[in-house]
C-alpha cells in the first residue's frame, strides 16, 4: 500500500476499533488524526508513515494553543493510526519523549478546576428551577447528578430500569459505565429523599413510554432520545444565572461542578479519601485530589 492510499484508508482501519473504545474517544482519535493529516498536506510532508521529526514538529505546532493533555492526546492517536496501518511506530523515538517534556515544562498554568457545585449552590439551582416540565426535569437532574457523583456523560445515560425505590424513600441507582469503566462493570449509588420526590414528579409528567431517565422536550412533549452532555452544562450555567450569580462565577461551572462539588462536600464531611473514590468512581487519586484541594480549608471552620 503506498502512501497515498495510506493516507485515504487510515479511516477504514479506525473502523476496526468501533465497539472497543467509548464514543467520545473514537471521535478524538478521528479528530485528531484528521488534523494530523491536514498539517502535513499542508507542508506537503507524508503523515504514514511519518518521521520522528514530522511529529515532533507537528507536537511543537499544536503546544502554543494546547494544554499538554491535548497534545498527548494527538500523539496518542498518530501512534494508533500507525499501528492499525501497520506501519513502523515514529512515537516511540526518543526524541518524542524530550518533545511532550519541553510541550509540559512550557506551560507554567495550572489546570483549569470547574467551580464546584456544592450543597448551598444546589439548593439555589433547584428553587429558582420555574415550575414547568423543563424545570422538573432540571431540578431531578440536577438534584441525582449531585447525589450519585455523577459525570455528566454518566448523567444522560441513565435509563428508569437503573433506579431502584426503596422502602426509605431514596433511590438505588446504577451506572452501567463511566469514563473509568470501560469495561461497564458499574457502581452502585444512592439518593437523598429529596432526590426520590424530584424524579417522582419528573416521571409523573414524562411518563413510561420514554427509555431514557431524562429526555429533550419538544413543543412540551418529552422526546424518546437522551439529553446531549452539553445540556447538562447549559442547565448548570442557566440556573447560575437565574439564581443572579456573578457572571464570573457562572462562566465558573461546567458540566462536571456537580462531581467535584459533591465530593468537596463529602470531604468537608470528615469522609475520608478512599470512601470519597468509592462513591464517586474514582481510580486515580491524583484527579479526585484535584477536585478537593478548594474545599480543604472548609474542613476546618
Amino acid at each position: 500500500m503506498d502512501g497515498v492510499n495510506r493516507q485515504m484508508n487510515w479511516r477504514s482501519e479506525f473502523q476496526r476499533l468501533e465497539g472497543a473504545y467509548a464514543p467520545a474517544t473514537m471521535r478524538s482519535y478521528y479528530s485528531d488524526v484528521e488534523i494530523f493529516v491536514a498539517w502535513c498536506s499542508e507542508r506537503g510532508l507524508p503523515p504514514f508513515p511519518a518521521e520522528v521529526r514530522t511529529v515532533c514538529a507537528f507536537l511543537e505546532a499544536q503546544a502554543p494553543e494546547l494544554a499538554p493533555a491535548s497534545v498527548r492526546r494527538r500523539l496518542y492517536a498518530i501512534r494508533k493510526a500507525h499501528r492499525l496501518l501497520r506501519l513502523p511506530d515514529p512515537t516511540q523515538d526518543e526524541d518524542i519523549n524530550l518533545t511532550l517534556r519541553r510541550v509540559r515544562r512550557a506551560k507554567h498554568t495550572r489546570p483549569v478546576q470547574a467551580k464546584g457545585l456544592t450543597r448551598e449552590y444546589l439548593d439555589r439551582f433547584l428553587e429558582v428551577q420555574p415550575e414547568t416540565p423543563w424545570g422538573l426535569r432540571n431540578r431531578a437532574l440536577l438534584s441525582i447528578g449531585y447525589d450519585i457523583l455523577a459525570r455528566r456523560s454518566e448523567l444522560v445515560a441513565l435509563r428508569q430500569s437503573d433506579l431502584t425505590w426503596r422502602a426509605d424513600g431514596t433511590l438505588k441507582v446504577l451506572i452501567r459505565r463511566g469514563k473509568a469503566d470501560p469495561f461497564g462493570e458499574g457502581r452502585i449509588a444512592f439518593t437523598s429523599r429529596r432526590t426520590c420526590d424530584l424524579v417522582d414528579a419528573w416521571l409523573g409528567w414524562r411518563g413510561i413510554a420514554i427509555e431514557p431517565l431524562f429526555c429533550p422536550i419538544y413543543q412540551l412533549k418529552p422526546i424518546n432520545r437522551t439529553l446531549s452532555t452539553t445540556t447538562v452544562k447549559a442547565v448548570i450555567k442557566s440556573a447560575a444565572r437565574s439564581a443572579g450569580l456573578d457572571a464570573s462565577l457562572v462562566n465558573a461551572f461546567s458540566g462536571h461542578s456537580l462531581r467535584v462539588g459533591a465530593a468537596q462536600d463529602l470531604l468537608c464531611a470528615g469522609h475520608d479519601t478512599a470512601a470519597i473514590m468509592r462513591a464517586g468512581g474514582w481510580k486515580c487519586v491524583n484527579v479526585l485530589g484535584r477536585y478537593l484541594e478548594h474545599a480543604e480549608h472548609n474542613v476546618w471552620l
